[in-house]
């Protein structure tokens, strides 16, 4: 009898063994056909390595790393991973805490004490959790005419940052990414170890926890064996997307899918650093008045469907990456790819509900319906978004289109629900207004924007005279130079290295541009109404004084 119950009992956990094989094998092939659309002859691609409990339990790659030499991109591919960085430079910040070395809570200027006095001060968490108010470096390299296919190091960054003589906001006040933070958190990982970044992330991460093909490049005449490109499509034709800038901390890192899932995995073994580190790490960051930002150190956090995601995103050059883990499964997604046109969140939630609901992600239908006519009234107006990027919302019967000053094409919003809209013509893209009415929030991928509403003052331009900003324009923070001209009745910002700028009038004394670094201009003017000056406002960089030079 007893042989008849072990039999059954054998035969039983067979069963459920088979069972779960046959299970993990759909979900396997499910992953297959979900990322078989980026699998195209002669083009660049991706990988990506899914962890679980104790194993990567799904990897796969597609697509060519280098389309010169037609080298396939594998698991083992290295990448640049853009902003992927900042966790491992801030898990560098708090190893040297742990020992004592500083502290999160230190004033910036205690290690850089050559960076500016800005009245107010700016820990080390501020740069963490991008509550600073520092101007950021790609804004100030770009109005240099500093671009990724220049050489740009840690030094010359340094160098740029502490020349700074303001900032956008008072630290704390508000969150605004800032990539400035981390390249200032690299340093000190250097001033405090004595080693660069570099060296200190290879002795203390990558080497213990076999993170073979990990480093972060601080040097532009590497030899990186098998690195993917980074490429972008343009006319059906792809061509390189040329990165050699070698700053570190906010960016800077290379490594694999397969390398990311032995990092993701340290968060539960702990094989280095210890649960104040990890709990710091994952805590929601808190502005000056209280309010919760969805920012941690050097990662967010959300919710997706009751579990608690931890991630970040990178995109430098052309060049796509994203991290997620869920620690209460122990489970993470790793994604790179070469692809300037790939999104990672086309599949990395969609594999949640794959291997952690056994489900397949639901399709939104918008279900249109009559919206009501009052609400929809009070959302029409002007919504600055960042300086320079102002957008209309305007009304035609029971639809609003969104129409961006500077351009003349209209987009119509789908209708979520009265207060949100889809914006189509990005993908993971939406607006949602205040129930207040005065501001907006506009989505784009995991990052929000917000909008304040702006009242502009109508005016005639014809009587505005574009001979008074005619001229040189001076600013010593940036060491550059702008000239504003004429060309064909138009008022052109030109630079000895970047391309022309048309500059639109947006009020009698404001302009607008296309450019995000350059994005506002508002002119200053002296006692006797003589232009004296301007400032120029880019995304992340707030009122640069440009000085008029005078011949």
């Amino acid at each position: 009898m007893k042989n008849i119950y072990f039999f059954t009992l054998i035969t039983f956990l067979i069963a459920i063994g088979n069972s779960y094989a046959q299970t993990e094998n759909n979900i396997s092939k499910k992953t297959d056909e979900l990322i078989s659309k980026y699998n195209k002859p002669n083009s660049p691609g991706l990988a990506l390595s899914i962890f679980k409990n104790d194993s990567i339990i799904y990897k796969s790659a597609m697509g060519i790393a280098n389309l010169e030499y037609n080298i396939p991109i594998t698991t083992a591919t290295p990448f640049h991973v853009g902003s992927i960085s900042k966790q491992f430079t801030l898990f560098s910040i708090l190893l040297l805490e742990q020992e004592g070395k500083l502290s999160i809570d230190d004033n910036i200027r205690k290690y850089i004490p050559e960076l500016n006095d800005f009245g107010y001060k700016i820990t080390l968490k501020n740069l963490a959790n991008h509550t600073s108010g520092l101007r950021d470096i790609s804004d100030l390299t770009n109005l240099s005419g500093v671009s990724d296919n220049d050489t740009f190091t840690n030094e010359q960054a340094i160098k740029l940052l502490t020349n700074q003589k303001s900032i956008n906001f008072i630290p704390g006040e508000k969150f605004e990414y800032c990539n400035s933070g981390y390249i200032l958190l690299a340093e000190i990982v250097k001033r405090v170890s004595g080693k660069s970044l570099a060296e200190f992330a290879t002795e203390r991460i990558f080497k213990p926890l076999k993170m073979n093909n990990s480093f972060f490049l601080d040097r532009s005449d590497k030899i990186i064996k098998n690195l993917a490109y980074s490429y972008y499509n343009e006319n059906s034709t792809y061509h390189k997307n040329i990165l050699n800038s070698t700053y570190v901390g906010s960016t800077g890192l290379i490594t694999t899918v397969e390398d990311l899932s032995l990092w993701a995995q340290n968060f539960n073994t702990k094989t280095i650093g210890n649960d104040t580190i990890f709990n710091k790490m994952g805590e929601k960051s808190k502005l000056n008045n209280g309010e919760i930002l969805s920012y941690a150190l050097g990662q967010e956090v959300k919710n997706y469907k009751g579990f608690n995601v931890i991630f970040h995103g990178g995109g430098i050059a052309s060049y796509r990456a994203y991290l997620l883990r869920i620690p209460e499964k122990n489970f993470s997604v790793s994604i790179t790819s070469n692809d300037n046109d790939f999104n990672p969140l086309d599949i990395a939630y969609q594999l949640i509900d794959y291997y952690l609901l056994n489900t397949e992600s639901e399709v939104t239908h918008i279900k249109i319906k009559k919206i009501n006519k009052t609400i929809l009234n009070t959302f029409i107006g002007d919504y600055e978004i960042f300086p320079g990027l102002i957008i209309t919302i305007c009304r035609e019967n029971e639809t609003i289109y969104l129409q961006i000053k500077g351009d003349s094409e209209k987009t119509k919003l789908k209708l979520v629900n009265n207060y949100e809209f889809i914006y189509p013509n990005t993908p993971h893209s939406k607006i949602v207004f205040n129930k207040t009415n005065t501001s907006l929030k506009w989505y784009f991928s995991d990052f929000v924007y917000n909008g304040e509403k702006v009242q502009l003052k109508e005016f005639d331009k014809s009587k505005i005279n574009l001979d008074e900003f005619v001229g040189e324009y001076y600013n010593a923070e940036v060491n550059t130079k702008y000239n504003f001209i004429i060309k064909n009745t138009t008022l052109v910002a030109t630079h000895n290295k970047n391309q022309d700028i048309n500059l639109i009038l947006l009020q009698p004394d404001q302009l607008i541009s296309n450019q995000g670094f350059f994005g506002k201009i508002e002119i200053i003017r002296d006692e006797q109404n003589k232009v004296t000056g301007c400032y120029i406002s880019g995304q992340r960089s707030k009122r640069i004084l440009f000085e008029k030079l005078y011949k």
